[in-house]
């Protein structure tokens, strides 16, 4: 299992190897869903009560690292 930050893992035998929060089968992208939806912090949490306001941080955090690198044009 890989440890990205402190809260995201990646596990090949979990979630088909998709970044999830802290070795649960909370994926990365279902936050980001969430997030995405409209919901709010307090109404994630509420949603899914294993999760902790550092874990939807990650979750950004992880995103934006993803997505946060140069294009080289040729």
């Amino acid at each position: 299992m890989t440890y990205l930050m402190d809260r995201i893992t990646v596990d090949p035998q979990m979630c088909g190897g998709r970044p999830c929060i802290r070795g649960m089968r909370i994926r990365v992208v279902d936050v980001l869903d969430l997030l995405a939806s409209g919901l709010s912090r307090a109404e994630i949490l509420d949603e899914m009560p294993d999760l902790e306001d550092a874990d939807i941080d990650a979750a950004l955090r992880f995103a934006r690292s993803r997505v946060d690198h140069p294009i080289l044009a040729a």
